[in-house]
């Protein structure tokens, strides 16, 4: 009999948040680039939809704020990923989805704008992720206070942050099911070796995850 969504486990349990960040330190301090490698493709063959949403604030505000957006993006996914053993696949139209649900859960919020940046967020969306969304408040402010990006780079990225975890709480639970991980149906042209690579690092692809 397949889940239903009160069957499911959807609430990511805060112990599962820190060993993910554990597991990302780790290998930050480690430099082991063939792990990083690994993981790049593994991202770009899952989850292609999620890269081109978090990438395009690179185009769109420039270069600090498409890695922060793509960084923040997999993180996101990671802490999902480890909690669930696999995440199902976001489409475009999860994220558009997501986008809508999270723009008038935010508008439905008097005075929004005027909070502190790290409070502009809905309660509602807070109490589906508390744990998810309070360790990417607690990173944002670090970010910011160690210089690592510009509050303008973080109010960018903060509410796109808060429309991938609206997607996947939505994905797993049923309410906007994702795609089952099997093949890849390509709803993009095949990436060039020499096209920019879809993670948004800025490099050519045969240069990144295309790498043999």
């Amino acid at each position: 009999m397949a889940e239903t969504p009160e069957t499911k486990e959807v609430l990511v349990p805060n112990d599962c948040v820190e060993e993910t960040i554990k597991a990302f330190t780790d290998l930050d301090e480690s430099g082991d680039k063939r792990t990083m490698t690994k993981m790049a493709r593994r991202l770009g063959k899952e989850q292609p939809a999620l890269l081109q949403f978090a990438a395009k604030f690179r185009d769109e505000h420039g270069e600090k704020a498409g890695e922060a957006a793509v960084f923040y993006g997999t993180l996101v996914w990671a802490i999902f990923d480890r909690h669930q053993g696999k995440c199902p696949r976001l489409t475009s139209d999860n994220l558009g989805d997501a986008n809508t649900v999270v723009d008038e859960a935010r508008a439905a919020v008097d005075g929004l704008a005027d909070k502190p940046l790290l409070e502009q967020v809905a309660g509602d969306l807070v109490e589906r992720q508390p744990h998810i969304y309070e360790k990417v408040r607690e990173l944002l402010a670090e970010d910011i206070k160690e210089d690592a990006i510009t509050e303008e780079v973080a109010t960018l990225i903060y509410a796109p942050t808060q429309v991938i975890v609206e997607a996947f709480d939505a994905a797993i639970e049923g309410r906007r099911p994702g795609e089952r991980l099997g093949p890849i149906v390509r709803e993009q042209p095949k990436v060039g070796r020499n096209e920019p690579c879809p993670c948004g690092s800025g490099k050519k692809y045969k240069k990144c995850c295309g790498r043999n």
